[in-house]
């Protein structure tokens, strides 16, 4: 086995011992020692500096060093997109307070995934490897892994959706499926160039959706009225169960569980001293701006898509929506059945009633903000990937067989449906991978709550009580409503085979959730849970 050592900035090493517990009682270290290079250098071959101004409680050049990882974390994925849209299309502007929750949740949850890899100079998925016992360990690397794959073949299924609108039909989907390979090529060259170039590329691409997501919002111009009232007054009558489980969708969507452990990650690329605990505040005000700012720039994209098919599609027939497609001599006018039943919408077919009702460039902006959404997706599934192996399994990979694997394993299943099936068909797989999206929550959630509530790990910037209830309430809500979802898409399914497996995967399923918040339980001060048995886990709780 490697060295579970991990080193951190200007010299302070935080050993093993010192993060588990249960084989010391130490604290992290708080005195410079030597140390060699860190075992771990992706992303981490370089260190931005951090400029020093004395005697500033704010500084706008601390910042500008400071920011960067919360906009890598804080990317609309095609998934996200297709739930907004859905979302506006199903129940208007009533879902709009759910975003706005689901963001301020998230923005809680990315802090303490920051402070983590601030105060420990360790990600979540370093930490992980050192506290739990062998097993949980391989099942927790598992389900993450399952999640960036399900976010790698998003990313997959709105690239390939998208070259296909631009391409006018030209390039067949199973064509912008192949094409996406070329994201490996594209993400291997830009990492050559360095950090801040690469941030950079990411701002980029965050301003090319806000640009053509925000053209749409000024083309089709929704109530204002309408749009905050559904923001800032949570209600949703005559909502039913599609409405219902879209809501729950998108939470799901807006908190996805791989950005727990990249956050945590890519703090890690500042020069902080860990060793002076000013140094420690100051980068965790910064990096809790950073990730307002880019939580912020997230959440408007959101209210832009879902505003957009509030205003222009919500109760909307078939019928109504074929009409304009023949006026306006769309090639696509076939994919809407003639009838009066509801619109249903996806990202294939969203961007086809954008340009029946408000012209082609509706159509292409929309493709190309799809596009972008799609690329910075693909990368940031790419560094989650990278950091959880290496964490987890302490295996180091090149980026080039990393990157393979994940692709290959998210191109097959969407080529074969690509090439036998239909549009619909791929885009219904996104509805699977939101369900794949929330059941894999609980495994990043849980583990953030339970190590940012442990003084031998996080020394004095563990969680307060305030943070622990807080943290604890919006865990427990944040899982309960995700369970419904999957409980409602199962009982959906109609087999009663497909019952007999979903019964047996949820019972294992939720014996390992129940595990794992046990564990969380006792960290937040429960230590009637202990039963004698938690220093075998290497979880301990400290009295306050």
């Amino acid at each position: 086995m490697p060295d579970e050592s991990a080193s951190g900035d200007h010299g302070v090493s935080v050993s093993l011992g010192a993060i588990n517990p249960a084989r010391s009682n130490s604290s992290i270290p708080q005195s410079p020692e030597v140390y060699t290079e860190e075992p771990f250098t992706t992303y981490f071959d370089e260190k931005i500096a951090v400029p020093e101004e004395k005697h500033s409680c704010f500084s706008f050049r601390k910042l500008w060093a400071f920011t960067g990882p919360g906009f890598l974390m804080s990317i609309v994925d095609p998934g996200n997109i297709e739930c907004d849209l859905q979302s506006g299309a199903l129940a208007g502007f009533k879902l709009l307070w759910v975003v706005l929750f689901s963001t301020i949740m998230g923005l809680l949850l990315q802090s303490l995934a920051a402070r983590l890899g601030v105060v420990t100079g360790l990600h979540l998925a370093e930490v992980c490897h050192r506290q739990y016992p062998r097993v949980p360990r391989i099942l927790l690397w598992l389900m993450v892994e399952l999640a960036i794959i399900g976010v790698d073949m998003q990313e997959v299924i709105g690239s390939a959706i998208a070259i296909n609108l631009l391409s006018v039909g030209r390039i067949p989907l199973w064509g912008g499926v192949l094409i996406t390979i070329a994201d490996t090529l594209i993400f291997l060259f830009l990492d050559k160039y360095g950090l801040r170039k690469l941030e950079a590329f990411f701002g980029f691409l965050i301003t090319i959706m806000a640009l053509t997501f925000g053209y749409e919002y000024v083309t089709v111009k929704p109530s204002q009225t309408q749009v905050l009232q559904g923001m800032f007054l949570p209600s949703c009558s005559g909502c039913r169960t599609p409405q219902i489980i879209q809501a729950v969708a998108i939470v799901g969507a807006v908190i996805t569980p791989h950005n727990i452990y990249l956050h945590s990650a890519l703090v890690k690329s500042r020069q902080v001293d860990r060793a002076n605990k000013q140094e420690v505040r100051e980068a965790n005000k910064y990096f809790f701006i950073d990730s307002c700012i880019a939580l912020f720039v997230s959440f408007i994209i959101n209210i832009f898509v879902i505003s957009v098919f509030a205003e222009a599609f919500f109760e909307k027939t078939n019928k109504q929506v074929v009409a304009v497609c023949k006026n306006s001599s769309s090639a696509h006018a076939h994919l809407f059945p003639d009838d009066n039943s509801t619109l249903t919408v996806d990202i294939y077919k969203g961007g086809v009633v954008l340009g029946c009702y408000f012209g082609p460039a509706a159509l292409y902006i929309w493709a190309v903000g799809i596009l972008a959404a799609g690329h910075s997706s693909t990368m940031t599934g790419t560094y989650s990937g990278q950091f959880v192996m290496e964490g987890f399994l302490n295996l180091k990979w090149s980026r080039f067989a990393r990157v393979s694997l994940t692709r290959s394993i998210a191109i097959i299943p969407a080529l074969l449906i690509a090439v036998f099936q239909d549009v619909e068909h791929l885009t219904g797989m996104n509805d699977f991978l939101n369900v794949l999206q929330s059941l894999q929550l609980p495994f990043a959630l849980i583990p953030i709550l339970t190590f940012t509530s442990l003084r031998p790990v996080m020394s004095e910037f563990a969680n307060g009580l305030g943070w622990r209830i807080i943290g604890g309430i919006v865990v427990l809500v944040i899982c309960f409503i995700n369970m419904y979802f999957v409980v409602v898409y199962v009982q959906g399914l109609g087999h009663v085979a497909l019952y007999v497996v979903a019964a047996v995967v949820s019972v294992a399923y939720l014996s390992f959730v129940f595990y794992l918040g046990w564990q969380c339980f006792i960290a937040l001060g429960m230590s009637f849970l202990d039963c004698g048995h938690t220093h075998h886990l290497g979880l301990t709780v400290q009295p306050e």
